[in-house]
């Protein structure tokens, strides 16, 4: 069964709550110095303008589950996009990105 290409923030919060085992690998596309200012806590830093040139390195696995954000979604999702037509037909992007995030998850969280 194929994932819906979007994910709300709130079923990424679920997803990665604990008691449960770490199901998804969470990818930040945005860009280092959006990095600095806030990020989730195990993401990894893949910025969308260096996509085609890290993901080799980055992604191997085409079977595991991916979520991608960025600021506000857009750019994830286009990502997202990308990542499917490579094979990688487990990722989602994170629906309205950090900033919904920060709104609905982690209220505490700096925002830009």
């Amino acid at each position: 069964m194929e994932l819906p290409v979007e994910i709300d923030p709130s079923e990424v919060h679920q997803l990665l709550a604990p008691p449960s085992e770490r199901i998804a690998r969470l990818i930040d596309c945005r860009e280092q110095d959006e990095w600095h200012i806030c990020h989730l806590q195990g993401a990894l830093l893949v910025p969308m303008s260096r996509i085609a040139e890290l993901a080799p390195q980055c992604f191997t696995d085409p079977q595991e589950h991916l979520i991608v954000y960025c600021h506000h979604g857009m750019r994830s999702l286009r990502v997202t996009q990308w990542l499917r037509q490579q094979g990688f037909v487990n990722t989602q992007s994170m629906r309205g990105g950090i900033d919904a995030w920060a709104q609905h998850v982690e209220p505490e969280m700096a925002r830009y």
